[in-house]
């Protein structure tokens, strides 16, 4: 590729080939005389023609067209800016996303990209079709950046994951924050390297990255397991990013609604709005001790509002008209970015990105995950259930947060229903305790993940998928010993008749319940059957907000 003249505007390398419509490098950029010397057989021409037509025309007309010519020649030279949405790519999972960009081919090699490594395609959750899901994960990694701050030795965790979910349609998007102190299972991994890592029943959610040498495909699996939410690629960040991202599109607008003075993050701001760029960017969406109460979950607001803002600021006409703020943003963002090689190319996160731009900033609302305290330890958080469920069951359905659909039909008779009358009442159990491991025995691939989705929105948390097993003709409870109430309970809650439900004498007293899904498990939960509403006191924030403020 024709190297860069540093002599010479970026935009200016590139021409619009008038025949197939597309940029592409002009090899006489940056070559003096290069340009004159290509031209001069049609120039020669031109000025004969030329010099015939003026002899025809009287003197003012000729001036007028030697005017609209150069006219011409300008417009031409404005539209050689190469149309690009690399920065849109990294901007949509740093901070939301973009609109149409200018490209160029040579960010490829600024590129970092990962094969992730998920295992048995049978047991992720089924495909999104049309649409899009994309994870974004923002570290906390300060290597390179010294003792400012903090440890800076820290490989990363997943400090700051946001799960984007982009409609098939491309109406809308819905973006959820998932906090990094929410207890978890992260499953067994494989990293891109092929190195085995253990699984953990319950731990932190940001210990899926960096511990243990966890890479980006093993906090995938875990949002997968954790979400039921199928996810196509991934995009990592770290501090530099935000930091170069900010500054690139010329700073962010944000707002604090007190003055804040927060050491850890070094973020010194007083009450209004302010227009923050590089280290103060950093320090807005790191602080969290002195707004709020003072903990994760008062820090993803701020984040919101921060990303929020960035898309609004990328989309207008001040960075979309500036062929030199584009550049820069095209620059940081592809240096910034590591992806999933599925997306490892500038053509790839292209297409990714065109299709975000299709979104109105008004339909992009972003959303944290209903959680509650950990009653084992009040600094950590789990699942707010059936809240968590039904928000993971609309983002799986495609339902929009931004505009609820009609209520739909009456969904048809199913077996559960009409079983109904042999199936004994629950029990009085709590299922939020109750631990539940799905098989998938039906005989259908990918059958075990929405049987978990539909437990977790019954108030079984704890419920996780499992090894497929042996081929049955229905589907069955085991229980260990001293469960049958809570094996009475999970039947009920999914309509299966009593004799269903059957001792395990050989299992861990400790041990989980297991569902085994039969032939007779629906191949599928029909999109009826998908909530139409967001769970109630959904944390929220617009992406067209322009009066949030840090509290």
């Amino acid at each position: 590729m024709q190297q860069d003249n540093p002599e010479v505007d970026p935009a200016e390398q590139w021409i619009r080939d008038p025949e197939t419509v597309q940029y592409r490098l002009d090899p006489s950029a940056g070559i003096p005389g290069a340009r004159r010397r290509a031209a001069a057989p049609e120039a020669s021409g031109t000025a004969q023609r030329s010099d015939r037509a003026t002899a025809r025309e009287p003197a003012g007309e000729g001036r007028r067209a030697a005017q609209r010519r150069a006219a011409a020649a300008r417009r031409t030279r404005r539209r050689r800016v190469l149309k690009w949405t690399a920065g849109a790519g990294a901007l949509v999972m740093v901070a939301g996303c973009g609109g149409a960009y200018y490209l160029y081919q040579h960010f490829n090699n600024n590129l970092t990209s990962v094969k992730v490594q998920l295992g048995d395609e049978a047991e992720r959750p089924k495909a999104a079709g049309d649409a899009l899901n994309v994870l974004v994960l923002g570290t906390d990694s300060r290597q390179g950046l010294g003792r400012e701050y903090g440890d800076e030795g820290s490989t990363g965790h997943a400090d700051t994951t946001l799960l984007f979910h982009i409609a098939k349609d491309r109406s809308n998007a819905t973006v959820i924050s998932i906090p990094r102190d929410l207890m978890v299972p992260i499953p067994e991994c494989r990293t891109a390297d092929g190195k085995k890592i253990a699984g953990a029943a319950r731990d932190m959610f940001n210990n899926s990255l960096g511990q243990e040498g966890r890479d980006p495909g093993c906090t995938w699996k875990t949002v997968e397991k954790v979400t039921g939410i199928r996810v196509d690629h991934f995009v990592q960040v770290n501090f530099e990013a935000v930091k170069a991202l900010s500054t690139a599109v010329g700073g962010v607008e944000v707002c604090a609604a007190k003055d804040i003075n927060d050491s850890g993050s070094h973020l010194r701001m007083s009450k209004g709005r302010h227009v923050v760029q590089g280290d103060d960017a950093l320090a807005f969406v790191r602080t969290r001790h002195a707004v709020g109460l003072g903990g994760d979950l008062t820090r993803i607001p701020l984040q919101q509002q921060f990303i929020s803002s960035m898309i609004r600021k990328i989309k207008s006409d001040d960075t979309l008209t500036s062929p030199s703020k584009l550049y820069k943003l095209a620059d940081a963002a592809t240096k910034a970015l590591t992806v999933d090689s599925g997306i490892g190319s500038v053509d790839k996160l292209k297409d990714l990105a065109l299709d975000i731009s299709k979104v109105d900033t008004r339909n992009i609302t972003f959303a944290t995950v209903p959680v509650l305290d950990d009653p084992k330890d009040e600094n950590r958080l789990v699942l707010k259930q059936p809240d968590a469920g039904q928000l993971f069951s609309m983002i799986a359905g495609d339902r929009s947060l931004t505009e609820t659909a009609a209520a739909p039909a009456p969904a048809p008779a199913t077996p559960e229903a009409t079983s109904a009358a042999s199936t004994p009442a629950a029990p009085a159990v709590d299922p939020k305790g109750v631990r539940v491991t799905v098989r998938n025995g039906s005989g259908t691939a990918g059958q075990a993940q929405p049987a978990v989705d539909k437990l977790r929105a019954k108030g079984f948390a704890k419920a996780a998928t499992g090894p497929n097993a042996p081929a049955a003709a229905t589907s069955s409870v085991s229980y260990p010993a001293g469960q049958e109430a809570e094996a009475g309970a999970l039947a009920a809650a999914l309509g299966l008749p009593g004799d269903a439900v059957r001792p395990d004498p050989k299992a861990d007293p400790k041990g989980p319940l297991v569902l085994v899904l039969g032939k007779d498990v629906p191949a599928a939960p029909a999109a009826s059957a998908m909530p139409t509403e967001a769970p109630k006191d959904l944390q929220r924030v617009q992406a067209d907000d322009t009066d949030a403020c840090a509290k």
